[in-house]
């Protein structure tokens, strides 16, 4: 005795990978015929459009005589869509015909089935965009072929920049790659340079930040120089010779700091290096009685220049014009007057003195 089974009991068929003809009484027309046209595209992918467009389209108006090919738009208006959507199709078969991989538009007539290319070869001439063929279309599909991958995805980013910033926001390696990209274009765009630069100033945290980056920065460039090229500048100024063990600890400081992964933050490595080196400085100079003088020196006339120029930028014929003047400017200047009278006095004797 045969027991059937109800449907929730069936087994379920297995997907072998091999095509099954159905029993044609099973199975409606149109999902044969849906099927068939499925599996077509699935071998050919965008080819079997667009043979339909190169058989049938004849752009630039009237077909020629004896021909049964439309124009572009009389195409589109048939199919339901823009005569552009059609002519990109177009334009796809004829430059696969220039490489010989598809016939020639001579070649075709309407209803006419020829051979077609694999389909992942499709994308590599057909592009859905208008902004392909562009100025700018073109310099992106350039920078993708730089970057080996398939102008399409690039275009298609260009042309979605929500999306775009959807993904940086989302993914750190999406704002990552973001971030290296801007400063290559940075390199050699100064307008972006600028932008860049404005809105950074705008924004209160991230001013903070670069600012303290830019003071890391400055510190391991500092100590980098000593190790790399065995040169100190001292407190005042001066350029020296740098001691071999001051040039040692320096070279240790850096390789530590030059071998922090990036996602360690150098600002700490590069502020204990620079005080345990600018304090090895300070301690070298010291040690040294000529560079000692000579450091001093520095200073002094360091200072004296700075206040000579503060004194020459005084505008006294300003201030007598307009009546400002006030006791407690005199009483400050009777003052600097007497220590500098002071100074003079003991320069004198120090230099009789020697």
């Amino acid at each position: 005795m045969t027991t059937s089974l109800a449907p929730s009991e069936a087994p379920l068929p297995v997907d072998t990978g091999e095509w099954v003809e159905p029993a044609a009484q099973a199975v409606a027309e149109a999902v044969v015929r849906d099927a068939r046209d499925f599996g077509v595209y699935a071998r050919t992918g965008g080819w079997a459009f667009a043979l339909k467009v190169a058989r049938s389209v004849r752009p630039g108006g009237q077909a020629a005589e004896g021909s049964e090919k439309v124009s572009a738009k009389a195409f589109a208006e048939l199919a339901g869509c823009s005569a552009e959507r059609v002519m990109r199709y177009y334009k796809a078969w004829d430059m696969a015909a220039d490489d010989a991989l598809v016939p020639q538009f001579e070649a075709l007539v309407p209803g006419l089935d020829v051979e077609l290319p694999e389909a992942d070869v499709w994308l590599s001439y057909y592009s859905s965009r208008n902004s392909a063929t562009s100025v700018r279309g073109h310099a992106i599909t350039a920078a993708a072929e730089a970057e080996g991958i398939k102008a399409t995805k690039a275009l298609e980013v260009a042309e979605n920049p929500t999306a775009l910033r959807a993904a940086i926001l989302a993914d750190p390696g999406t704002a990552e790659a973001a971030r290296g990209a801007l400063l290559d274009r940075m390199k050699e765009d100064p307008a972006l340079q600028t932008e860049m630069a404005r809105a950074i100033a705008r924004a209160g945290d991230l001013k903070k930040a670069v600012a303290q980056e830019a003071k890391a920065a400055d510190r391991i460039e500092y100590v980098r120089q000593i190790a790399e090229g065995g040169r100190i500048r001292t407190p005042a100024g001066q350029t020296v010779a740098a001691p071999a063990e001051l040039r040692a600890e320096a070279e240790r400081h850096l390789t530590l700091i030059d071998e922090l992964d990036d996602s360690e933050e150098a600002g700490e490595w590069a502020g204990e290096a620079y005080d345990t080196v600018r304090s090895m400085v300070v301690q070298a100079v010291e040690a040294d009685p000529a560079l000692r003088v000579q450091e001093r020196r520095a200073k002094f006339y360091s200072s004296l220049q700075k206040a000579t120029k503060v004194f020459e930028e005084l505008t006294l014929d300003e201030v007598l014009e307009e009546d400002v003047v006030e006791d407690d400017m005199l009483q400050r200047l009777e003052a600097l007057q007497e220590a500098i009278g002071t100074c003079i006095s003991a320069l004198r004797k120090a230099t009789a003195a020697s």
